[in-house]
């Protein structure tokens, strides 16, 4: 029962962020509050919904191996992970469900103490596990948020650049493919 539901009690969930980022990451960068609009380019938004940003952020985390535990007040987005990027958008993006399987496997892999044997002998409940990997994921965006501030300590603009979001997620594997060749 546990393994083949888990992914669909995880996607139920509403991971948390630290509500500071709101104002310096999430409504300047993303349609956060708003919904999507063919007005966000025009306002300068780079990103559509702010569940955007936490995905970008949850792979900074998980890319450099690094998580930051949530200190301050947190905050949830409106829509539980199953309905993240379930839709073609005005902005003619398309819609990008396998990437929460994605973030899905990933978590499976990198939570510590999660022990899949235990849950499938219900020695841990679905619930239990459900907050394991939410807590990593959780860890891994605070981190990546973390990250992005940094960046845009050191340059404001950082983020209009065409390619910036490419460029940090290159500049965190390529060492990896230095050292493999």
């Amino acid at each position: 029962m546990a393994a083949e539901n888990l992914f669909d009690v995880w996607a139920k969930r509403n991971p948390k962020w630290e509500s500071h980022f709101e104002e310096n990451l999430l409504r300047l960068y993303t349609d956060y509050g708003i919904g999507s609009s063919e007005l966000t380019s025009s306002k300068g938004k780079i990103l559509g919904a702010g569940y955007e940003l936490f995905i970008y952020a949850f792979f900074i985390g998980l890319y450099c191996n690094k998580k930051r535990e949530l200190v301050s007040e947190t905050k949830v987005f409106g829509q539980p992970i199953q309905y993240w990027g379930n839709l073609d958008s005005k902005k003619f993006r398309k819609a990008y469900p396998k990437l929460r399987e994605y973030i899905f496997i990933a978590l499976l892999a990198k939570t510590d103490g999660l022990n899949l044997i235990s849950l499938e002998k219900s020695e841990i409940s679905e619930s239990q596990a459900v907050d394991m990997l939410k807590d990593t994921m959780e860890q891994y965006a605070n981190y990546g948020f973390h990250y992005i501030e940094e960046k845009l300590k050191d340059n404001p603009n950082y983020l209009y650049k065409t390619t910036s979001f490419l460029d940090i997620i290159l500049d965190l594997v390529q060492p990896l493919k230095i050292l493999d060749e």
